[in-house]
């Protein structure tokens, strides 16, 4: 059973299975978040993106019979 990942600047997150033809299936912890991911942006916030890191990379080595990387993402409806 996956233990969950909690964090007040994370929406939600989950951890998928990567299915690429490449290399062998693994398993990934996707973050969704409303912060601002793009560096190039008026709103992007280094330090709230990088506590969200910080997070992430803890969890994955306390769980790395979990998942062996992260991604943080924004909700779908904020894609251009």
């Amino acid at each position: 059973m996956t233990s969950a990942f909690n964090h007040p600047l994370a929406r939600d997150a989950k951890v998928w299975e990567t299915s690429g033809t490449v290399g062998p299936v693994g398993r990934i912890l996707v973050i969704i978040t409303t912060l601002q991911l793009d560096k190039t942006h008026k709103s992007y916030k280094a330090d709230k993106v990088e506590r969200l890191s910080d997070a992430a990379k803890a969890w994955v080595l306390e769980h790395a019979l979990e998942a062996s990387d992260f991604l943080l993402i924004n909700r779908p409806k904020d894609w251009d």
